[in-house]
Protein backbone atom coordinates (compact mmCIF):
# COMPACT_ATOMS: atom_id res chain seq x y z
CA UNK A 1 0.00 0.00 0.00
CA UNK A 2 1.85 3.42 -0.66
CA UNK A 3 -1.27 5.61 0.83
CA UNK A 4 -3.16 6.73 -2.42
CA UNK A 5 -6.31 5.50 -3.02
CA UNK A 6 -7.60 4.02 -6.11
CA UNK A 7 -11.13 4.51 -7.51
CA UNK A 8 -12.63 1.79 -10.11
CA UNK A 9 -13.19 2.71 -13.34
CA UNK A 10 -16.46 3.87 -13.98
CA UNK A 11 -18.53 2.04 -15.89
CA UNK A 12 -20.76 3.23 -18.68
CA UNK A 13 -24.21 3.39 -17.85
CA UNK A 14 -26.96 1.49 -19.78
CA UNK A 15 -28.19 5.00 -20.55
CA UNK A 16 -25.26 6.40 -22.62
CA UNK A 17 -24.67 3.05 -23.96
CA UNK A 18 -28.32 3.46 -25.30
CA UNK A 19 -28.05 6.67 -26.60
CA UNK A 20 -24.54 5.78 -28.11
CA UNK A 21 -26.34 2.63 -30.17
CA UNK A 22 -29.37 4.80 -31.13
CA UNK A 23 -27.26 7.42 -32.40
CA UNK A 24 -24.74 4.67 -34.12
CA UNK A 25 -28.18 3.63 -35.55
CA UNK A 26 -29.56 7.06 -36.87
CA UNK A 27 -25.92 7.76 -38.63
CA UNK A 28 -25.79 4.16 -40.32
CA UNK A 29 -29.47 4.33 -41.43
CA UNK A 30 -28.31 8.07 -43.06
CA UNK A 31 -25.67 7.12 -44.49
CA UNK A 32 -26.67 3.47 -45.71
CA UNK A 33 -28.28 5.15 -49.08
CA UNK A 34 -24.88 7.03 -49.89
CA UNK A 35 -22.85 3.90 -49.34
CA UNK A 36 -24.41 1.62 -51.37
CA UNK A 37 -24.65 4.95 -54.11
CA UNK A 38 -20.98 5.08 -53.95
CA UNK A 39 -20.32 1.26 -54.14
CA UNK A 40 -23.19 0.42 -56.74
CA UNK A 41 -21.24 3.91 -58.96
CA UNK A 42 -17.56 1.43 -59.26
CA UNK A 43 -19.30 -1.69 -60.54
CA UNK A 44 -19.06 -3.13 -64.10
CA UNK A 45 -22.57 -2.91 -65.89
CA UNK A 46 -22.82 -6.51 -65.10
CA UNK A 47 -22.08 -6.53 -61.85
CA UNK A 48 -24.41 -4.07 -61.34
CA UNK A 49 -27.04 -5.64 -58.94
CA UNK A 50 -24.25 -8.13 -56.90
CA UNK A 51 -25.25 -7.64 -53.47
CA UNK A 52 -21.40 -7.88 -52.39
CA UNK A 53 -20.57 -5.26 -49.64
CA UNK A 54 -17.30 -3.78 -52.06
CA UNK A 55 -17.23 -3.99 -55.72
CA UNK A 56 -15.06 -6.71 -57.18
CA UNK A 57 -13.15 -5.83 -59.41
CA UNK A 58 -13.45 -1.98 -58.78
CA UNK A 59 -14.46 0.08 -62.56
CA UNK A 60 -14.43 3.59 -63.75
CA UNK A 61 -16.24 3.30 -66.42
CA UNK A 62 -19.42 4.70 -65.22
CA UNK A 63 -17.56 7.77 -64.28
CA UNK A 64 -16.07 7.91 -67.78
CA UNK A 65 -19.20 7.63 -69.26
CA UNK A 66 -21.12 10.63 -67.30
CA UNK A 67 -17.75 12.89 -67.64
CA UNK A 68 -17.60 12.38 -71.46
CA UNK A 69 -17.51 15.04 -73.81
CA UNK A 70 -20.53 14.35 -75.36
CA UNK A 71 -22.78 13.82 -72.15
CA UNK A 72 -22.87 17.56 -71.31
CA UNK A 73 -22.97 16.95 -67.72
CA UNK A 74 -19.84 19.29 -66.82
CA UNK A 75 -21.96 21.30 -68.42
CA UNK A 76 -24.85 20.73 -66.14
CA UNK A 77 -22.90 21.11 -62.99
CA UNK A 78 -21.23 24.68 -63.73
CA UNK A 79 -24.77 25.74 -64.39
CA UNK A 80 -25.39 24.13 -61.33
CA UNK A 81 -23.04 26.13 -59.75
CA UNK A 82 -23.79 29.60 -61.46
CA UNK A 83 -27.38 28.99 -59.86
CA UNK A 84 -26.63 28.29 -56.14
CA UNK A 85 -23.93 30.79 -55.76
CA UNK A 86 -25.75 33.53 -57.10
CA UNK A 87 -28.81 32.54 -55.18
CA UNK A 88 -26.47 32.16 -52.10
CA UNK A 89 -24.77 35.53 -52.76
CA UNK A 90 -28.13 37.52 -53.46
CA UNK A 91 -29.87 35.97 -50.17
CA UNK A 92 -27.38 37.02 -47.66
CA UNK A 93 -27.12 40.65 -49.28
CA UNK A 94 -30.96 41.25 -48.94
CA UNK A 95 -31.29 38.90 -45.58
CA UNK A 96 -28.49 40.62 -44.21
CA UNK A 97 -30.11 44.24 -44.11
CA UNK A 98 -33.77 42.80 -43.81
CA UNK A 99 -32.67 40.97 -40.76
CA UNK A 100 -30.60 44.01 -39.24
CA UNK A 101 -33.56 46.64 -40.20
CA UNK A 102 -36.30 43.90 -38.32
CA UNK A 103 -33.81 43.18 -35.14
CA UNK A 104 -33.20 47.04 -34.94
CA UNK A 105 -35.65 49.24 -36.09
CA UNK A 106 -39.07 49.29 -34.26
CA UNK A 107 -42.17 50.18 -36.08
CA UNK A 108 -45.97 49.60 -36.42
CA UNK A 109 -46.70 45.97 -37.55
CA UNK A 110 -42.82 44.24 -36.94
CA UNK A 111 -44.50 41.06 -35.90
CA UNK A 112 -47.05 40.98 -38.99
CA UNK A 113 -44.07 41.30 -40.99
CA UNK A 114 -41.71 38.55 -39.46
CA UNK A 115 -45.39 36.54 -39.67
CA UNK A 116 -45.71 36.68 -43.36
CA UNK A 117 -41.76 36.42 -44.13
CA UNK A 118 -42.03 32.81 -42.37
CA UNK A 119 -45.49 32.73 -43.86
CA UNK A 120 -44.19 32.81 -47.33
CA UNK A 121 -42.05 29.73 -46.83
CA UNK A 122 -45.06 27.72 -46.16
CA UNK A 123 -46.45 27.01 -49.79
CA UNK A 124 -45.56 23.93 -51.64
CA UNK A 125 -42.92 24.41 -54.48
CA UNK A 126 -45.55 22.75 -56.72
CA UNK A 127 -48.37 25.20 -55.77
CA UNK A 128 -46.31 27.77 -57.31
CA UNK A 129 -45.10 25.92 -60.62
CA UNK A 130 -48.08 27.25 -63.07
CA UNK A 131 -48.08 30.85 -62.32
CA UNK A 132 -44.72 30.95 -62.26
CA UNK A 133 -44.56 28.92 -65.56
CA UNK A 134 -46.99 31.23 -67.03
CA UNK A 135 -45.56 34.35 -65.96
CA UNK A 136 -41.92 33.40 -67.01
CA UNK A 137 -43.26 32.52 -70.36
CA UNK A 138 -45.75 34.96 -71.13
CA UNK A 139 -44.82 37.84 -69.70
CA UNK A 140 -40.90 38.02 -68.96
CA UNK A 141 -40.03 35.50 -71.40
CA UNK A 142 -37.14 33.76 -69.08
CA UNK A 143 -37.81 30.51 -69.74
CA UNK A 144 -34.96 28.96 -70.74
CA UNK A 145 -32.49 31.45 -68.82
CA UNK A 146 -30.46 31.65 -65.09
CA UNK A 147 -32.66 34.04 -63.59
CA UNK A 148 -35.70 31.99 -64.24
CA UNK A 149 -34.08 28.97 -61.72
CA UNK A 150 -32.08 32.45 -59.46
CA UNK A 151 -35.55 34.07 -58.59
CA UNK A 152 -37.61 31.29 -57.16
CA UNK A 153 -34.67 30.03 -55.32
CA UNK A 154 -34.13 33.27 -53.68
CA UNK A 155 -37.73 33.48 -52.71
CA UNK A 156 -37.62 30.27 -51.38
CA UNK A 157 -34.38 30.76 -49.47
CA UNK A 158 -34.79 34.04 -48.40
CA UNK A 159 -37.83 33.58 -45.38
CA UNK A 160 -35.31 31.27 -43.37
CA UNK A 161 -32.26 33.65 -44.26
CA UNK A 162 -33.98 36.60 -42.34
CA UNK A 163 -35.41 34.90 -39.55
CA UNK A 164 -32.20 32.98 -39.00
CA UNK A 165 -29.77 36.26 -39.03
CA UNK A 166 -32.49 38.54 -37.37
CA UNK A 167 -32.16 35.78 -34.16
CA UNK A 168 -28.19 36.91 -34.43
CA UNK A 169 -28.64 40.12 -34.72
CA UNK A 170 -31.11 40.73 -31.70
CA UNK A 171 -29.17 38.92 -29.83
CA UNK A 172 -26.23 41.33 -30.40
CA UNK A 173 -26.50 44.81 -27.56
CA UNK A 174 -27.54 47.68 -29.02
CA UNK A 175 -24.38 49.32 -26.78
CA UNK A 176 -21.93 47.68 -29.25
CA UNK A 177 -23.65 50.10 -32.21
CA UNK A 178 -23.36 53.45 -30.07
CA UNK A 179 -19.64 53.03 -28.63
CA UNK A 180 -18.42 52.28 -32.52
CA UNK A 181 -20.42 55.87 -33.03
CA UNK A 182 -18.84 57.34 -30.08
CA UNK A 183 -15.31 56.70 -31.28
CA UNK A 184 -16.13 57.74 -34.65
CA UNK A 185 -17.94 55.40 -36.48
CA UNK A 186 -21.24 56.20 -38.69
CA UNK A 187 -24.01 53.92 -38.80
CA UNK A 188 -22.70 52.44 -41.97
CA UNK A 189 -19.75 51.85 -40.37
CA UNK A 190 -20.71 50.39 -37.03
CA UNK A 191 -22.84 48.03 -38.95
CA UNK A 192 -19.59 46.79 -41.38
CA UNK A 193 -16.61 46.93 -38.46
CA UNK A 194 -18.24 46.07 -35.67
CA UNK A 195 -21.90 44.18 -35.52
CA UNK A 196 -21.23 41.78 -39.19
CA UNK A 197 -17.92 40.26 -38.27
CA UNK A 198 -19.76 39.44 -34.42
CA UNK A 199 -22.71 37.54 -36.46
CA UNK A 200 -20.09 35.95 -38.94
CA UNK A 201 -20.94 32.36 -37.86
CA UNK A 202 -24.58 32.94 -38.62
CA UNK A 203 -23.88 34.53 -41.97
CA UNK A 204 -21.58 31.49 -42.43
CA UNK A 205 -24.30 29.00 -41.80
CA UNK A 206 -26.41 30.63 -43.67
CA UNK A 207 -24.52 30.70 -46.43
CA UNK A 208 -24.05 27.30 -46.51
CA UNK A 209 -28.05 26.24 -45.62
CA UNK A 210 -28.71 28.41 -48.57
CA UNK A 211 -25.87 26.67 -51.13
CA UNK A 212 -27.43 23.16 -50.19
CA UNK A 213 -31.11 23.93 -50.73
CA UNK A 214 -30.02 26.01 -53.91
CA UNK A 215 -27.68 23.15 -55.51
CA UNK A 216 -30.21 20.27 -54.73
CA UNK A 217 -33.14 21.98 -56.49
CA UNK A 218 -35.10 20.35 -58.93
CA UNK A 219 -39.09 21.52 -59.50
CA UNK A 220 -38.13 24.52 -60.56
CA UNK A 221 -35.03 23.19 -62.71
CA UNK A 222 -36.76 20.83 -64.80
CA UNK A 223 -40.09 23.44 -65.16
CA UNK A 224 -38.15 26.39 -66.51
CA UNK A 225 -35.61 24.95 -68.79
CA UNK A 226 -35.72 22.85 -71.42
CA UNK A 227 -32.52 23.62 -73.74
CA UNK A 228 -29.67 21.16 -72.38
CA UNK A 229 -27.35 23.50 -72.30
CA UNK A 230 -29.31 25.33 -69.53
CA UNK A 231 -30.47 22.28 -67.58
CA UNK A 232 -28.23 21.70 -64.02
CA UNK A 233 -27.10 19.15 -62.49
CA UNK A 234 -29.73 17.71 -61.19
CA UNK A 235 -32.00 17.35 -64.00
CA UNK A 236 -29.16 16.16 -65.77
CA UNK A 237 -28.82 13.51 -63.89
CA UNK A 238 -33.03 12.25 -63.86
CA UNK A 239 -32.48 12.68 -67.57
CA UNK A 240 -29.92 10.41 -68.62
CA UNK A 241 -31.02 7.84 -70.89
CA UNK A 242 -29.68 3.77 -71.55
CA UNK A 243 -29.49 2.27 -74.14
CA UNK A 244 -33.02 1.76 -75.39
CA UNK A 245 -36.49 3.49 -74.22
CA UNK A 246 -36.73 1.00 -71.55
CA UNK A 247 -33.46 0.61 -70.16
CA UNK A 248 -32.72 2.84 -66.84
CA UNK A 249 -28.64 3.23 -66.47
CA UNK A 250 -28.46 3.12 -62.89
CA UNK A 251 -24.78 2.35 -62.87
CA UNK A 252 -24.21 6.32 -64.91
CA UNK A 253 -27.41 7.52 -61.86
CA UNK A 254 -25.64 6.76 -59.26
CA UNK A 255 -21.75 7.62 -59.85
CA UNK A 256 -23.39 11.48 -61.12
CA UNK A 257 -25.17 11.15 -57.88
CA UNK A 258 -21.91 10.42 -56.15
CA UNK A 259 -19.99 13.32 -58.42
CA UNK A 260 -23.05 15.81 -57.23
CA UNK A 261 -23.27 14.86 -53.67
CA UNK A 262 -19.57 14.76 -52.69
CA UNK A 263 -18.92 18.25 -53.31
CA UNK A 264 -21.68 19.12 -50.22
CA UNK A 265 -20.07 16.70 -48.10
CA UNK A 266 -16.81 18.01 -48.35
CA UNK A 267 -17.90 21.14 -47.63
CA UNK A 268 -19.63 20.34 -44.58
CA UNK A 269 -16.99 18.49 -43.26
CA UNK A 270 -14.62 20.84 -43.60
CA UNK A 271 -16.44 23.66 -42.19
CA UNK A 272 -18.68 22.01 -39.47
CA UNK A 273 -17.33 23.66 -36.74
CA UNK A 274 -18.46 27.23 -38.04
CA UNK A 275 -21.95 25.78 -38.82
CA UNK A 276 -22.61 24.70 -35.31
CA UNK A 277 -21.00 27.49 -33.58
CA UNK A 278 -24.06 29.60 -35.94
CA UNK A 279 -26.46 26.78 -35.28
CA UNK A 280 -25.58 27.36 -31.52
CA UNK A 281 -25.09 30.50 -31.28
CA UNK A 282 -26.94 32.49 -28.46
CA UNK A 283 -28.00 29.05 -27.00
CA UNK A 284 -26.29 28.87 -24.00
CA UNK A 285 -25.38 32.22 -22.45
Amino acid sequence: MNGTLTLPARRPSIRALAGFTGTALIVGYCLLPFYWMTVSSFRRTSDLFSTTALPAPWSLENYRAVLAPGNGFGRALLNSLIVAGTTTVLTLVIATFAAYALARLTFRGKTAVLSIILATSMFPGISLLVPLLKLFSNDLHWVNTYQAMIVPSLAFSLPLAVWNLSAFFRQLPRELEQAAMVDGCTPGQAFRKVILPLTAPGVFTTAILTFIGAWNEFLIALSMVNRDSMRTANVAIAQFSGATGFDIPYGTKMAAGVIVTVPLVVIVLIFQRRIIAGLTAGAVK
